[in-house]
């Protein structure tokens, strides 16, 4: 079975660039966890948990832009923004490749 023998509509959310769903399923356990350790009420901890994995699934574009913006307000540089964000994405809890300052300039200004 190749791509093509696939419906249309079943294509566009497997093979769209960047594309992330909009809402996760949170998993039963882990609001479970954070509802028992915390003294969440079970709907408090599901949100919880659907907004750390958004913070997550936000696409290395995105993130790239967001943090130049906050960085720009702050008066840095973009040499030093450059460096700053690269050392960034190495922390992130699912690290994206490294990406060069010319990478980060194309994601940035286009």
């Amino acid at each position: 079975m190749t791509a093509s023998d696939l419906p249309e509509f079943g294509q566009i959310l497997a093979v769209g660039a960047g594309r992330v769903q909009d809402r996760g399923v949170a998993d039963g356990e882990l609001v479970e966890r954070i509802a028992a350790t915390t003294g969440l009420a079970p709907a408090e901890a599901e949100r919880i948990v659907e907004d750390v994995l958004a913070w997550y699934r936000e696409p290395v574009e995105e993130y790239v832009r967001r943090r130049h913006r906050h960085h720009r307000v702050y008066g840095k540089r973009n040499a030093q923004i450059y460096r700053l964000i690269a050392a960034e994405l190495g922390e992130r809890l699912v690290a994206p490749p490294e990406l060069t300052e010319r990478q980060l300039r194309r994601v940035i200004y286009g």
